[in-house]
């Protein structure tokens, strides 16, 4: 049995985010639910007490300061602790959004236990969403609101268990993307690693498991081949050159490039002037050869045609 508050929504099944329910329990020992399914993405945040979790063939025991994600169309049970038993917070919800932002959560049924110092402001949130029980527009709004705060507490608080390699692969992912869009500023690994919330050495970590390669190894190859593209193609100086790809120092950008490349840039483009040079001198001699091949065929032609009688 348990004392629990709990209210349940219809919302438009086209939403690309939405409330299906939330509430509040506070459970008796041994209160438990399941194993059953649910047809929406289910978390539960532990307030206090204790109890277990189990889902996908494996049992978590947990207690205050933990949450977990019960997944769609998943066998799942719980149960309170016989002597502690949990009181805890739910939201329920769906939508086409919904499974995209549970993943950059980090959460899945592999991993669909979290950790977060938050409860005080989690407990807030649903409260708030359980205040706003109408179905008037401005409810509506409101709930779906607080439904984004709350996953962004556990997002932004969460103290992550990343042994996951989906969530690794994510990090990853994200990192590289931050990259490609950001290397022609002077960025720095630091950015990056704050930008997909982590921190620097796991971030290095990641990219050698992933890549070969640390995050400042990918960050300057990127650069350098951005760099070489416009040496081959453009006339800049070396100077806007280094700019445009993320070096405010030119010096520092040769250095970089030389590292790369084993020439300076001013030597690579020259190499590749000459290159184009001795292409276009083939080229253009192949045509000449072609156009005197051609004078010989035509008038060997025009003198047999003469010949004839």
């Amino acid at each position: 049995m348990e004392k629990a508050y709990k209210l349940e929504f219809t919302e438009e099944e086209s939403a690309s985010l939405y409330v299906t329910y939330c509430g509040l329990s506070q459970t008796l020992p041994h209160h438990s639910f399941g194993p059953a399914i649910k047809p929406h993405y289910m978390i539960h945040f532990i307030i206090s007490g204790k109890g277990r979790f189990s889902i996908g063939g494996k049992e978590y025991p947990l207690e205050a300061g933990y949450g977990f994600l019960i997944t769609p169309e998943e066998l799942a049970y719980y149960e309170a602790d016989g002597e502690d038993p949990w009181t805890y917070v739910w939201v329920g919800f769906g939508g086409s959004q919904a499974g995209q932002i549970v993943s950059q959560l980090g959460l899945s049924l592999q991993q669909p236990v979290f950790r977060s110092d938050c409860s005080d402001r989690i407990y807030e949130i649903v409260h708030d969403m359980m205040e706003h029980n109408t179905f008037s527009v401005a409810d509506v709004l409101e709930r779906n609101g607080q439904l984004n705060l709350f996953l962004s507490v556990i997002a932004s608080s969460t103290i992550a268990e990343k042994n996951d390699p989906a969530s690794a692969n994510n990090y990853v992912q994200k990192a590289v993307s931050f990259i490609r869009g950001n290397y022609y500023n002077p960025i720095r690994i630091t950015d990056v690693a704050a930008y997909v919330c982590v921190n620097r050495s796991y971030l290095y970590t990641l990219f050698q498991k992933a890549i070969g390669m640390s995050p400042q190894q990918y960050l300057t190859s990127f650069r350098i081949a951005k760099a070489v593209e416009l040496l081959q193609l453009t006339k800049l100086p070396i100077e806007s050159i280094a700019i445009s790809c993320g070096y405010s120092d030119p010096m520092v950008f040769s250095k970089a490039f030389r590292q790369e490349k084993k020439v300076s840039p001013s030597a690579y483009r020259k190499e590749m002037q000459k290159s184009d040079a001795r292409r276009n001198m083939d080229h253009l001699k192949q045509v000449e050869e072609f156009i005197e091949e051609k004078r010989t065929a035509d008038t060997a032609e025009s003198e047999k045609s003469g010949s004839q009688p």
